[in-house]
Protein backbone atom coordinates (compact mmCIF):
# COMPACT_ATOMS: atom_id res chain seq x y z
CA UNK A 1 0.00 0.00 0.00
CA UNK A 2 1.39 3.43 -0.95
CA UNK A 3 2.07 6.10 1.69
CA UNK A 4 -0.76 8.26 0.32
CA UNK A 5 -3.26 5.41 0.56
CA UNK A 6 -2.06 4.64 4.09
CA UNK A 7 -2.58 8.28 5.07
CA UNK A 8 -6.11 8.28 3.68
CA UNK A 9 -6.90 5.03 5.48
CA UNK A 10 -5.68 6.48 8.78
CA UNK A 11 -7.76 9.63 8.24
CA UNK A 12 -10.88 7.52 7.70
CA UNK A 13 -10.27 5.74 11.02
CA UNK A 14 -10.02 9.01 12.96
CA UNK A 15 -13.05 10.14 14.95
CA UNK A 16 -15.30 12.38 12.87
CA UNK A 17 -15.42 15.98 14.04
CA UNK A 18 -17.64 18.58 12.38
CA UNK A 19 -17.47 22.35 12.27
CA UNK A 20 -19.58 24.02 15.01
CA UNK A 21 -20.15 20.66 16.69
CA UNK A 22 -21.38 21.20 20.26
CA UNK A 23 -21.04 25.00 20.06
CA UNK A 24 -24.66 26.12 19.84
CA UNK A 25 -24.11 28.68 22.59
CA UNK A 26 -21.24 30.39 20.79
CA UNK A 27 -23.15 30.31 17.51
CA UNK A 28 -26.22 31.98 19.05
CA UNK A 29 -24.03 34.60 20.73
CA UNK A 30 -22.40 35.32 17.38
CA UNK A 31 -25.78 35.66 15.69
CA UNK A 32 -26.80 38.09 18.44
CA UNK A 33 -24.02 40.35 17.21
CA UNK A 34 -25.58 40.44 13.73
CA UNK A 35 -28.98 41.25 15.24
CA UNK A 36 -27.53 44.14 17.23
CA UNK A 37 -25.59 45.32 14.18
CA UNK A 38 -28.83 45.31 12.19
CA UNK A 39 -30.56 47.45 14.83
CA UNK A 40 -27.65 49.88 14.78
CA UNK A 41 -27.74 50.02 10.97
CA UNK A 42 -31.46 50.90 10.99
CA UNK A 43 -30.79 53.63 13.57
CA UNK A 44 -27.99 55.11 11.42
CA UNK A 45 -30.26 55.15 8.37
CA UNK A 46 -33.07 56.88 10.28
CA UNK A 47 -31.23 59.23 12.60
CA UNK A 48 -27.59 59.32 11.50
CA UNK A 49 -24.51 57.90 13.22
CA UNK A 50 -23.45 60.58 15.76
CA UNK A 51 -25.10 60.48 19.20
CA UNK A 52 -24.31 63.54 21.30
CA UNK A 53 -22.02 64.17 22.97
CA UNK A 54 -19.50 61.38 22.26
CA UNK A 55 -21.43 58.35 20.97
CA UNK A 56 -21.54 56.93 17.48
CA UNK A 57 -24.02 54.28 16.38
CA UNK A 58 -21.86 53.32 13.40
CA UNK A 59 -19.08 52.28 15.79
CA UNK A 60 -21.54 50.02 17.62
CA UNK A 61 -22.63 48.59 14.26
CA UNK A 62 -19.10 47.71 13.14
CA UNK A 63 -18.11 46.34 16.56
CA UNK A 64 -21.18 44.10 16.92
CA UNK A 65 -20.85 42.75 13.38
CA UNK A 66 -17.11 42.11 13.78
CA UNK A 67 -17.55 40.39 17.14
CA UNK A 68 -20.39 38.31 15.71
CA UNK A 69 -18.19 37.10 12.82
CA UNK A 70 -15.35 36.41 15.24
CA UNK A 71 -17.56 34.32 17.54
CA UNK A 72 -19.03 32.31 14.66
CA UNK A 73 -15.55 31.63 13.25
CA UNK A 74 -14.35 30.59 16.70
CA UNK A 75 -17.36 28.30 17.16
CA UNK A 76 -16.49 26.65 13.85
CA UNK A 77 -12.94 25.70 14.84
CA UNK A 78 -13.31 24.90 18.56
CA UNK A 79 -14.32 21.26 17.88
CA UNK A 80 -10.88 20.67 16.32
CA UNK A 81 -8.98 21.89 19.40
CA UNK A 82 -9.17 18.44 21.04
CA UNK A 83 -10.01 20.09 24.35
CA UNK A 84 -11.60 18.00 27.06
CA UNK A 85 -15.30 18.52 27.77
CA UNK A 86 -14.64 20.52 30.97
CA UNK A 87 -12.00 22.76 29.40
CA UNK A 88 -14.22 23.32 26.40
CA UNK A 89 -17.23 24.23 28.55
CA UNK A 90 -15.04 26.57 30.60
CA UNK A 91 -13.85 28.35 27.48
CA UNK A 92 -17.29 28.44 25.86
CA UNK A 93 -19.25 29.96 28.74
CA UNK A 94 -16.48 32.33 29.79
CA UNK A 95 -16.25 33.65 26.25
CA UNK A 96 -20.03 33.95 25.94
CA UNK A 97 -20.27 36.01 29.14
CA UNK A 98 -17.39 38.27 28.07
CA UNK A 99 -18.94 38.73 24.61
CA UNK A 100 -22.34 39.62 26.10
CA UNK A 101 -20.77 42.32 28.25
CA UNK A 102 -18.87 43.63 25.22
CA UNK A 103 -22.13 43.87 23.24
CA UNK A 104 -23.72 45.70 26.15
CA UNK A 105 -20.89 48.17 26.68
CA UNK A 106 -20.41 49.04 23.02
CA UNK A 107 -24.09 49.32 22.12
CA UNK A 108 -25.58 50.92 25.22
CA UNK A 109 -22.79 53.43 25.72
CA UNK A 110 -22.75 54.63 22.13
CA UNK A 111 -26.53 55.08 22.20
CA UNK A 112 -26.17 56.98 25.48
CA UNK A 113 -23.75 59.33 23.75
CA UNK A 114 -20.68 58.03 25.56
CA UNK A 115 -17.45 56.56 24.26
CA UNK A 116 -17.27 53.05 25.79
CA UNK A 117 -13.46 52.94 25.71
CA UNK A 118 -12.16 56.45 26.29
CA UNK A 119 -14.36 58.31 28.76
CA UNK A 120 -14.04 62.07 28.65
CA UNK A 121 -15.96 63.90 31.34
CA UNK A 122 -18.46 61.08 31.75
CA UNK A 123 -20.47 60.00 34.77
CA UNK A 124 -19.37 57.46 37.37
CA UNK A 125 -21.43 54.87 35.44
CA UNK A 126 -19.49 55.64 32.25
CA UNK A 127 -16.18 55.30 34.10
CA UNK A 128 -17.26 51.98 35.61
CA UNK A 129 -18.36 50.58 32.24
CA UNK A 130 -15.08 51.71 30.67
CA UNK A 131 -12.97 50.15 33.42
CA UNK A 132 -14.84 46.84 33.27
CA UNK A 133 -14.67 46.89 29.45
CA UNK A 134 -10.88 47.18 29.60
CA UNK A 135 -10.71 44.25 32.00
CA UNK A 136 -13.06 42.21 29.79
CA UNK A 137 -10.89 42.90 26.74
CA UNK A 138 -7.84 41.56 28.60
CA UNK A 139 -9.79 38.46 29.65
CA UNK A 140 -10.86 37.86 26.04
CA UNK A 141 -7.18 37.82 25.07
CA UNK A 142 -6.25 35.44 27.91
CA UNK A 143 -9.07 33.02 27.13
CA UNK A 144 -8.18 33.02 23.45
CA UNK A 145 -4.59 32.24 24.35
CA UNK A 146 -6.01 29.30 26.32
CA UNK A 147 -7.71 28.10 23.12
CA UNK A 148 -4.62 28.74 20.98
CA UNK A 149 -2.44 26.63 23.27
CA UNK A 150 -4.70 23.63 22.67
CA UNK A 151 -4.23 23.97 18.92
CA UNK A 152 -0.46 23.83 19.45
CA UNK A 153 -0.75 20.36 20.99
CA UNK A 154 -0.01 17.22 19.00
CA UNK A 155 -3.41 15.78 19.92
CA UNK A 156 -5.19 18.51 17.93
CA UNK A 157 -2.73 18.25 15.02
CA UNK A 158 -3.29 14.51 14.61
CA UNK A 159 -7.04 15.07 14.45
CA UNK A 160 -6.85 17.17 11.24
CA UNK A 161 -3.19 18.00 10.37
CA UNK A 162 -3.85 20.36 7.45
CA UNK A 163 -6.78 22.21 8.98
CA UNK A 164 -5.06 22.62 12.35
CA UNK A 165 -1.94 23.96 10.61
CA UNK A 166 -4.11 26.62 8.98
CA UNK A 167 -5.75 27.40 12.32
CA UNK A 168 -2.33 27.84 13.93
CA UNK A 169 -1.45 30.52 11.38
CA UNK A 170 -4.79 32.19 12.07
CA UNK A 171 -4.06 32.14 15.80
CA UNK A 172 -0.76 33.96 15.25
CA UNK A 173 -2.57 36.58 13.15
CA UNK A 174 -5.17 37.01 15.89
CA UNK A 175 -2.38 37.63 18.41
CA UNK A 176 -1.23 40.47 16.14
CA UNK A 177 -4.78 41.84 16.25
CA UNK A 178 -4.88 41.61 20.03
CA UNK A 179 -1.52 43.39 20.21
CA UNK A 180 -2.94 46.12 17.96
CA UNK A 181 -5.92 46.44 20.31
CA UNK A 182 -3.59 46.92 23.27
CA UNK A 183 -1.67 49.45 21.16
CA UNK A 184 -4.90 51.39 20.58
CA UNK A 185 -5.55 51.50 24.34
CA UNK A 186 -2.03 52.66 25.18
CA UNK A 187 -2.14 55.18 22.34
CA UNK A 188 -5.56 56.40 23.54
CA UNK A 189 -6.88 56.18 19.98
CA UNK A 190 -6.41 54.50 16.62
CA UNK A 191 -4.45 57.29 14.87
CA UNK A 192 -0.64 57.16 14.80
CA UNK A 193 1.42 59.99 13.38
CA UNK A 194 -0.01 61.82 10.38
CA UNK A 195 -2.01 59.04 8.71
CA UNK A 196 -1.34 55.75 10.50
CA UNK A 197 -4.46 53.85 11.57
CA UNK A 198 -4.04 50.93 13.98
CA UNK A 199 -7.60 49.73 13.39
CA UNK A 200 -6.59 48.35 9.96
CA UNK A 201 -4.11 45.93 11.55
CA UNK A 202 -6.52 45.22 14.41
CA UNK A 203 -9.38 44.28 12.10
CA UNK A 204 -7.50 42.54 9.30
CA UNK A 205 -5.71 40.13 11.61
CA UNK A 206 -9.00 38.66 12.81
CA UNK A 207 -9.98 37.82 9.23
CA UNK A 208 -7.16 35.30 9.09
CA UNK A 209 -9.53 33.09 11.08
CA UNK A 210 -11.70 32.83 7.97
CA UNK A 211 -8.99 32.98 5.30
CA UNK A 212 -6.22 30.51 6.16
CA UNK A 213 -8.31 27.67 7.69
CA UNK A 214 -10.64 27.81 4.67
CA UNK A 215 -7.69 27.27 2.33
CA UNK A 216 -6.53 24.40 4.55
CA UNK A 217 -10.02 22.89 4.41
CA UNK A 218 -10.06 23.21 0.61
CA UNK A 219 -6.73 21.40 0.27
CA UNK A 220 -8.33 18.37 1.93
CA UNK A 221 -10.69 18.16 -1.02
CA UNK A 222 -8.03 18.27 -3.72
CA UNK A 223 -5.93 15.51 -5.26
CA UNK A 224 -2.75 17.08 -3.83
CA UNK A 225 -0.29 14.89 -2.00
CA UNK A 226 0.11 15.47 1.74
CA UNK A 227 3.35 17.40 1.09
CA UNK A 228 1.71 19.63 -1.54
CA UNK A 229 -1.21 20.37 0.77
CA UNK A 230 1.16 21.35 3.53
CA UNK A 231 3.15 23.63 1.21
CA UNK A 232 0.04 25.49 0.02
CA UNK A 233 -1.22 25.97 3.58
CA UNK A 234 2.16 27.27 4.76
CA UNK A 235 2.47 29.56 1.74
CA UNK A 236 -0.98 31.06 2.36
CA UNK A 237 -0.35 31.52 6.08
CA UNK A 238 3.14 32.99 5.73
CA UNK A 239 2.16 35.53 3.07
CA UNK A 240 -0.85 36.61 5.16
CA UNK A 241 1.31 37.07 8.26
CA UNK A 242 3.98 38.97 6.30
CA UNK A 243 1.27 41.32 5.04
CA UNK A 244 0.16 42.00 8.63
CA UNK A 245 3.74 42.63 9.75
CA UNK A 246 4.32 45.17 6.98
CA UNK A 247 1.00 46.90 7.78
CA UNK A 248 2.06 47.10 11.42
CA UNK A 249 5.41 48.64 10.51
CA UNK A 250 3.82 51.12 8.12
CA UNK A 251 1.32 52.13 10.80
CA UNK A 252 4.13 52.56 13.33
CA UNK A 253 5.78 54.96 10.88
CA UNK A 254 2.53 56.97 10.80
CA UNK A 255 1.75 56.20 7.17
CA UNK A 256 -1.53 55.18 5.57
CA UNK A 257 -1.64 51.75 3.93
CA UNK A 258 -2.86 53.40 0.71
CA UNK A 259 0.24 55.59 0.43
CA UNK A 260 2.14 55.01 -2.79
CA UNK A 261 5.33 53.54 -1.31
CA UNK A 262 7.45 50.36 -1.40
CA UNK A 263 5.80 49.25 1.84
CA UNK A 264 2.32 49.59 0.36
CA UNK A 265 3.39 47.63 -2.70
CA UNK A 266 4.82 44.93 -0.43
CA UNK A 267 1.53 44.75 1.49
CA UNK A 268 -0.39 44.36 -1.78
CA UNK A 269 2.04 41.70 -3.00
CA UNK A 270 1.73 39.65 0.21
CA UNK A 271 -2.06 39.62 0.28
CA UNK A 272 -2.38 39.11 -3.48
CA UNK A 273 -0.12 36.06 -3.23
CA UNK A 274 -2.16 34.76 -0.31
CA UNK A 275 -5.42 35.28 -2.21
CA UNK A 276 -3.96 33.76 -5.37
CA UNK A 277 -2.91 30.66 -3.44
CA UNK A 278 -6.43 30.32 -2.07
CA UNK A 279 -7.89 30.80 -5.55
CA UNK A 280 -5.64 28.13 -7.02
CA UNK A 281 -6.52 25.63 -4.28
CA UNK A 282 -10.22 26.38 -4.84
CA UNK A 283 -9.76 25.76 -8.58
CA UNK A 284 -8.05 22.42 -7.93
CA UNK A 285 -10.81 21.45 -5.51
CA UNK A 286 -13.46 22.16 -8.14
CA UNK A 287 -11.52 20.17 -10.74
CA UNK A 288 -11.15 17.26 -8.33
CA UNK A 289 -14.84 17.32 -7.41
CA UNK A 290 -15.86 17.42 -11.07
CA UNK A 291 -13.56 14.49 -11.89
CA UNK A 292 -14.98 12.44 -9.02
CA UNK A 293 -18.53 13.09 -10.19
CA UNK A 294 -17.67 11.99 -13.74
CA UNK A 295 -16.03 8.84 -12.40
CA UNK A 296 -19.22 7.73 -10.62
CA UNK A 297 -21.11 5.32 -12.93
CA UNK A 298 -24.69 6.28 -13.71
CA UNK A 299 -27.49 3.81 -13.12
CA UNK A 300 -29.18 3.02 -16.40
Amino acid sequence: MSMERKRRTIEKLKPSVAFFEGEKGLVLTGLLGFLLAGICAVWVLLYGAPVAPNGNASHAFSFNAALGIFLLSTAAIVPFSAMGSRSRAFFRWSFILLALYSYFAETVQNFRGANPRFVNGGSSFDVAVDSIFTFVALLLILFYLFLAIHFCRRKAYLLRPGLVTGIRYAMIAILFSFAAGIWISINQGRVVGAEGNIIVLHGLGFHALQAVPVVAWLTERTSFTARARSLWIHFTGITFLLGLIVIGWQTYLGRSIIDWSPLSLLVCACFLLSIAAGGYVLYKMIINTTSDQKAVPRNL
